[in-house]
């Protein structure tokens, strides 16, 4: 018998924790490749955590997974806080089995000795980065796969600066997890009991509170401000966490037209109206279009499960309704908040913006135009985070002004160190209402600073790599990317020469070692190719600079036709 099969006969015989376990692993007693992708390894974790399918396996998100990763997680607090520093904060959104994998980890946390603050309800990703710090908690968790399919979920892992765990810290902890039997080796405790001794505790109320007040004193706006409040907005919170928090903060600062998508509006990891739940494709955005023009709204905004992205809509002079891209709203709201802070003299001595590398490189030109200083980061908006805290060790965190990712999402302030989008529905929204008090639209604005700054196209492109052979074949391209590379047979790309090739793989620029290529082409464009941290995807990002929106569409084809060949 392999080591496969072992683990698969260990894990019927033992794994009785949750019912629907067994059941699956019954399921599948006869289907060789299903118990081969269930148990061929153990689940990645990651910088980002742990995510994946929900279900049976080494390879899954279920109570065991949970509970090991948890059990390491515990064991790197022990070894790394003292006593009066191990307390944790624990969050989670509305995907399937969320609120039990979330109890599940607070039992080992509690077991462990290590305080517990839990929300009393699911709650978005940003509201557990202010936990953090304002608990000083050695560290957070928040369960959730973001914005993936129903059938997956995750678990991030947060340090004790309200940010994503950093390389170093994730390697220590998978060392901790890697020593552990998945069945012998956790200690459990039950949440209710746990509960009723104080071992694990509700986070107050206060704090949500303190948090959307922070979003609220991100106004740019000055007391002589004309702004039209009541705006038509719909809004959307994809059946995730967003609702409570956003429409507070909404509300709470005057804007009270507002439309909430009814089939979306309450917690539910099927997601029956978009089962792919993710604002930045537009499937997820269609029904929140058709109410928006059935009530003759002039803004659809959404926000995924956790509440970390936002995705927005405009209504156009003919009545259609236009998709902005991430790029295209963090141009935007950098133009704005920049404008806005020179306006009323709250620009700080040395600005600072930063942008995660796969971002547009025109927001860079933009931030120049204003005096303030671009840092350029890996993909993640864990490391926008990290630059938010090198600031504040100088003493210098007031120098934060904005920071933003192609992936939808954005920060402004300095009070949670992850995206968030609650800031960005509130930022956009009083944006939005700034320039229509003005006669100005969001789309008029974009082309403005299109013609000021040139016109930019930026595309993603997404190949998967299911199951084991999957695995091995994105190695497999990411080898071969590397390799040619390194021999300077890549000498251009749908034309355009190759002016320089990053590859961060060696630690560019005193950035953390990550498998990433970025080719400089000629004419101010650009090639990232990159594997997700938390899906089994390859990346591909494009940008192309042109006269006009046709020409660079037609130059982004001829690039993405002979990368994608790479990938096929």
């Amino acid at each position: 018998m392999g080591r496969i099969e072992e683990n698969y006969a260990r894990w019927c015989a033992l794994a009785s924790a949750d019912p629907d376990l067994q059941t699956e692993l019954v399921s599948i007693k006869d289907d060789p490749s299903a118990v081969e992708d269930a148990f061929y390894r153990e689940l990645a974790f990651g910088t980002g955590g742990l995510r994946g399918v929900i279900g049976a396996g080494t390879n899954r998100m279920n109570v065991y997974t949970v509970a090991k990763a948890s059990q390491g997680l515990a064991n790197y607090i022990l070894k790394n806080y003292a006593p009066d520093r191990r307390s944790i904060a624990v969050s989670y959104d509305s995907r399937i089995k969320s609120d039990l994998f979330a109890k599940t980890a607070s039992g080992v946390f509690a077991a462990n000795g290590i305080r517990v603050h839990i929300y009393s309800c699911l709650m978005p990703t940003p509201c557990l980065s202010y936990a953090v710090r304002a608990l000083h908690c050695a560290a957070g968790i928040m369960i959730t796969a973001s914005h993936n399919p129903s059938r997956y979920n995750g678990y991030k892992v947060y340090g004790d600066d309200g940010c994503q765990i950093t390389t170093q810290a994730a390697a220590d902890i998978l060392k901790e997890i890697e020593a552990l039997d998945v069945f012998e080796d956790v200690r459990r405790a039950e949440f209710d009991a746990a509960f009723a001794d104080g071992r694990i505790s509700w986070i107050p109320e206060q704090i949500y509170t303190d948090f959307t007040e922070e979003v609220k004193k991100q106004s740019l706006l000055g007391p002589d401000d004309e702004v039209d409040r009541n705006v038509a907005i719909v809004y959307s919170p994809l059946n995730g966490t967003g609702l409570k928090p956003v429409m507070r903060v909404l509300k709470e600062s005057g804007y009270q037209n507002i439309t909430v998508v009814k089939e979306q509006e309450k917690p539910d990891g099927h997601f029956p109206t978009c089962p792919y739940p993710n604002p930045e494709i537009r499937e997820a955005m269609e029904l929140g279009m058709r109410y928006a023009a059935e009530r003759q709204a002039d803004l659809l905004m959404a926000t995924d499960p956790d509440c970390d992205r936002v995705g927005i809509a405009v209504r156009e002079k003919d009545g259609s309704f236009r998709l902005l891209s991430g790029n295209e709203t963090g141009i935007l709201l950098l133009d704005y908040i920049c404008s806005r802070r020179q306006a009323l003299g709250k620009m700080p001595a040395d600005p600072v913006f930063v942008k995660t590398i796969v971002t547009m490189d025109m927001a860079e030109r933009l931030a120049a135009h204003y005096g303030v200083r671009t840092v350029n980061v890996l993909t993640g908006f864990k490391f926008i985070g990290e630059q938010i805290g090198l600031l504040e060790k100088q003493g210098k965190e007031d120098s934060y002004i904005f920071g933003f990712e192609e992936s939808y999402g954005y920060l402004s302030g300095s009070y949670v160190r992850d995206k968030d989008a609650v800031d960005g529905v509130f930022l956009i929204a009083e944006m939005f209402s700034y320039y229509k008090t003005r006669g100005i639209s969001l789309t008029e604005k974009l082309q403005e600073l299109y013609d000021l700054y040139g016109y930019t196209y930026n595309t993603l492109h997404s190949f998967e790599f299911e199951g084991s052979a999957g695995f091995d074949r994105m190695q497999a391209i990411m080898k071969d990317f590397h390799g040619k590379a390194e021999s300077g047979e890549t000498q251009a790309f749908g034309g355009l020469k190759v002016l320089e090739i990053q590859d961060y793989s060696k630690g560019l620029n005193n950035l953390p070692k990550s498998d990433v290529l970025k080719y400089m082409l000629e004419g101010h464009s650009s090639a990232v190719v990159r594997p997700s941290g938390t899906e089994p995807k390859l990346k591909l990002y494009l940008s192309v600079t042109a006269p006009d929106r046709e020409a660079a569409q037609a130059m982004e084809e001829k690039l993405a036709a002979e990368l994608g060949q790479a990938f096929s």
